[in-house]
């Protein structure tokens, strides 16, 4: 029995590990791919070199985030022959078909058009080449929706049966999988976050070059410019995606309170059934005696978030383990999850999601003009430029210091909410890999021994952290180039050129 629970606790750990890093990239593909797309629509429609050069600075960005979000994903594919053969085994019948879709026609968009998009600056017309970047963004999307398919039939199980001959889950209503109300919402909260990144990711770079930029040169002027752009059209993104993860992730809620009330219980640390139920803002639990030993709570509150209703019955953690004990033998304790993961996970997402929300809409408010010049540069000096609520405040340079602190420090809290999101959302659905169908104990792969799979395990984290750090590296060097403001856009036609360029080299490489 311990080696068997070090065996399912080792796999657990090894998909963790690379599921959470590989997220990383996930939400900045997706909103990069589409901020990139409406740049370079609006310089198609506009001829404005402004959105040009924003296109490519943001465009190279996209593309090395994209690269590392490939090879990092690949791992999460191999591993269900690796650790979760039993798994693969009895629900690859159902598991398999939005996998498949994924790469035949989501990942076919991204990986053809992204190649396009990248080398056909000065072969395509400017229409044609900005659809490309378009269908990259529309294969992101794609791609996303059909993964969170798989994933909300391991939350909500649907569209299958269970051969009686085989005792294997088998697929027999694709579109009850595809676009059940689980699926649904769960796209809609992901892309919303995945928005949310982008528009910090993009306000903290932004941001950066803004607060050191000097006015010196037309060349310094014209960045200035492109980052003024992008800033402003950050925080507008970031406050849109801001209010559709909050209704969103309310509506999620609701769905999860039906579908998985374990999971809920365990997020508030409500360890017994109540009508109405608090909400807790703040609690220390004891597990062993099945109740909290501090709590700061909002009465009624869980019940209103749970049934928009303040009187409802929400269950408790004890109540809901007796009934899955009941249901499914065992004992109660092998049905609860980890409630220090799931309740302390549960808050930090909601905490960084929307911190990054509030800093969007303080970002607009200050902005909600233009950026006002100091004197200084008025005069013509180089100094950086100061953002002000209105012209001679005393309160300029300490508003001015902590606004632009504010922009870079939000660029990491979307991507801290993503991943204690999907901690939570997998932790939460313990014991079960697939909810009610197939306990995660019993998934693993029966052949792999513990000590192959830490070896694995540790392999693959130090590769990891190896990526990291190309990953960082590479993104610093063009982040901190800034936008190459001096490159000429292509023309119009490129059949206008003159010339022949077969031989040049290839307009963009890292």
């Amino acid at each position: 029995m311990e080696l068997a629970v070090a065996h399912d606790t080792v796999a657990r750990w090894q998909f963790g590990i690379t599921t959470v890093y590989h997220f990383l990239f996930v939400p900045l593909t997706i909103s990069l791919a589409a901020i990139t797309a409406g740049l370079e629509t609006a310089w198609v429609r506009t001829s404005k070199e402004k959105y040009f050069h924003a296109t490519k600075f943001w465009g190279n960005l996209f593309i090395i985030n994209l690269a590392l979000g490939v090879v990092t994903g690949i791992v999460q594919e191999f591993q269900f022959g690796m650790n979760w053969s039993a798994y693969s085994r009895f629900i690859g019948d159902v598991f398999g078909g939005p996998l498949a879709m994924e790469a035949l026609i989501a990942f076919f968009f991204e990986a053809t058009f992204v190649g396009v998009w990248l080398f056909g600056w000065d072969r395509l017309p400017r229409k044609l080449h900005c659809a490309a970047i378009w269908l990259v963004a529309g294969g992101s999307l794609l791609s996303a929706y059909f993964i969170l398919a798989a994933n909300s039939f391991m939350q909500h199980p649907v569209g299958y049966r269970i051969d009686a001959v085989t005792k294997r889950a088998e697929l027999t209503d694709i579109g009850r999988v595809l676009f059940q109300d689980t699926t649904i919402v769960v796209v809609f909260h992901t892309l919303t976050a995945a928005f949310l990144t982008g528009g910090a990711f993009v306000i903290g770079i932004s941001a950066i070059h803004l607060w050191r930029a000097k006015r010196g040169t037309e060349t310094n002027r014209r960045r200035i410019t492109v980052m003024r752009t992008s800033l402003r059209m950050a925080l507008v993104i970031a406050a849109i995606a801001g209010i559709g993860v909050a209704l969103s992730g309310d509506r999620l809620a609701k769905v999860m309170f039906k579908q998985q009330p374990m999971k809920m219980a365990a997020a508030e640390a409500l360890w017994d059934t109540e009508a109405p139920a608090p909400f807790s803002v703040f609690s220390v639990g004891n597990v062993n005696e099945g109740r909290n030993s501090v709590e700061l709570e909002i009465p009624a509150m869980l019940s209103f978030l749970a049934e928009s209703n303040f009187h409802s019955a929400v269950p408790g953690i004890n109540n809901r383990a007796e009934y899955e004990a009941k249901r499914f033998g065992g004992e109660p304790d092998d049905y609860i999850p980890n409630i220090f993961v799931a309740y302390w996970g549960f808050r930090l997402m909601i905490f960084f999601g929307m911190t990054s929300f509030v800093f969007a809409l303080l970002g607009l408010w200050l902005t909600r003009k233009k950026f006002w010049l100091s004197p200084r540069h008025r005069t013509g000096e180089d100094e950086p430029p100061t953002l002000m609520l209105t012209k001679n405040t005393p309160l300029n340079g300490f508003l001015t210091k902590w606004a632009w602190r504010l922009a870079i420090i939000t660029m990491v809290f979307p991507l801290a909410a993503n991943s204690f999101g999907w901690i939570f959302t997998e932790m939460g659905r313990q014991p079960w890999v697939v909810f009610h169908l197939m306990r995660t104990r019993d998934a693993v792969s029966p052949g792999v021994t513990v000590g192959t799979q830490t070896v694995s395990v540790v392999t693959l984290t130090v590769l990891y952290a190896v990526l990291a750090v190309i990953e960082v590296k590479l993104m610093a060097k063009y982040a901190n180039a800034g936008p190459d403001t001096d490159e000429r856009a292509p023309l119009k036609d490129p059949r206008l050129r003159g010339g022949d360029d077969t031989d040049a080299p290839p307009n963009f490489a890292y």
